[in-house]
C-alpha cells in the first residue's frame, strides 16, 4: 500500500508533468520530491516515472501503481467506513423482500427518510409472490419481509405484526362474456373462464393461486400490473386490488361483479428475524408500525 503522501505525489506529477511544479503544488522542496520519487522506484525496482522527456511523465508501470493504489485507498476508506458502521450496531446491507401487491413506488418517501439518517446501510427491494414471500425468510434471502400472505409460518426467531387488510373486488373487462351474466356468478359459470393468476414465486412449495375454482383455466402473469392490464383487456377473469383498480372501474374499463363465493380480505404481514435486528432493521419495523403509512402501503395508488 502507497502512503497518502505517495498518492499525492503520483498524482501531482502526473497532472503537472514537473517535478518543480509538482513540489510547488504538494507545498515541499523540489529535492524532497525528487528524492520520494527515486525512493519509490527503488522500493519497487521499476522505472515508474519518464525523466527523458520535457515534460515529466509516469511510465506503464508507474500508470498502473498509481490507479491501483488509488482503488485500494478508495476500498480501504470505504472498508474502514463499513467496519465503524456495523461496530456502531448499523447492517452493512438490509434486504427488504415485499409482497408483489405491494408496488415498491410507494417505498420512495419511506426510502428517502430513511436516507436522511447517514448511516450507510445499503438497501436492497426485491419482490416474491405468495409462498416465495416467507421462503425468502425462511432461507436467508430476506432481512425484512414487508406484504406477506397467509399465516406466519414456524420460522425460528420469528417476529412479525399486521400491516393492514387488502381488500379485494371481482372485476372484469365489459367486453368479456361475463359481464352480462347474472349476479351473484356461480361457481361452475366462473369454472367455464379462464382466471388470471399472478404466479407464486416458491422455490420449493407448490405452487397456489388465490380464487381460481378447481380445474379452471389459468393465464398465469409475472405481477399485479400485468394481471390488472390482462383482464382490462378481456383475457380472463380474477379478483384484483379493490383500491388500486378503484379508478378503472369509475372509468368504465373494469366492470365489478358479485360473486356467490366472496373473497374475503387479505391480512398482510411484516416480519423478520428477532436474532437479526441491527439499527436498520428496527428503524424500518418502528415505522412500518405506523396506521397511515401502513395503509398507504396497503391500499396502493389507484391506477390512472
Amino acid at each position: 500500500m502507497l502512503s497518502q503522501d505517495e498518492l499525492a505525489l503520483l498524482d501531482a506529477i502526473r497532472t503537472t508533468g514537473s517535478l518543480s511544479r509538482a513540489a510547488a503544488a504538494l507545498g515541499k522542496a523540489p529535492s524532497t520530491i525528487s528524492h520520494s520519487a527515486r525512493q519509490l522506484e527503488t522500493r519497487y525496482d521499476a522505472l515508474l516515472f519518464d525523466r527523458r522527456r520535457y515534460r515529466l511523465q509516469l511510465t506503464p508501470a508507474g500508470v498502473l501503481l498509481a490507479e491501483e493504489a488509488q482503488r485500494l485507498m478508495a476500498d480501504m476508506t470505504r472498508l474502514n467506513t463499513r467496519v465503524k458502521q456495523v461496530a456502531s450496531g448499523w447492517e452493512d446491507r438490509l434486504t427488504i423482500v415485499t409482497d408483489e401487491l405491494l408496488e415498491l413506488a410507494s417505498f420512495f418517501p419511506l426510502i428517502a427518510d430513511f436516507d436522511k439518517l447517514a448511516s450507510g446501510v445499503g438497501l436492497r427491494f426485491t419482490h416474491e409472490v405468495l409462498g416465495g414471500t416467507w421462503e425468502a425468510l425462511r432461507e436467508g434471502r430476506a432481512d425484512l419481509v414487508i406484504g406477506a400472505t397467509n399465516e406466519p409460518p414456524a420460522i425460528p426467531g420469528l417476529r412479525w405484526f399486521e400491516l393492514g387488510r387488502l381488500d379485494w373486488v371481482f372485476a372484469i373487462s365489459p367486453r368479456h362474456p361475463l359481464a352480462r351474466a347474472e349476479e351473484p356468478l356461480s361457481r361452475d359459470l366462473l369454472r367455464a373462464h379462464r382466471a388470471v393468476v399472478v404466479a407464486d414465486t416458491s422455490r420449493g412449495a407448490s405452487a397456489r393461486s388465490y380464487g381460481v375454482q378447481g380445474g379452471q383455466a389459468q393465464l398465469a402473469v409475472p405481477g399485479m400490473a400485468e394481471k390488472v392490464r390482462a383482464q382490462v383487456e378481456g383475457l380472463g377473469v380474477g379478483w384484483l386490488p379493490r383500491h388500486r383498480v378503484s379508478g378503472l372501474i369509475e372509468r368504465g374499463e373494469l366492470v365489478e361483479k358479485r360473486t356467490a363465493d366472496p373473497r374475503e380480505p387479505n391480512t398482510l404481514y411484516v416480519a423478520w428475524r428477532g436474532d437479526h435486528a441491527g439499527r436498520a432493521l428496527t428503524w424500518w419495523t418502528e415505522r412500518l408500525q405506523q396506521p397511515r403509512l401502513a395503509k398507504r402501503l396497503v391500499d396502493g395508488v389507484p391506477i390512472a
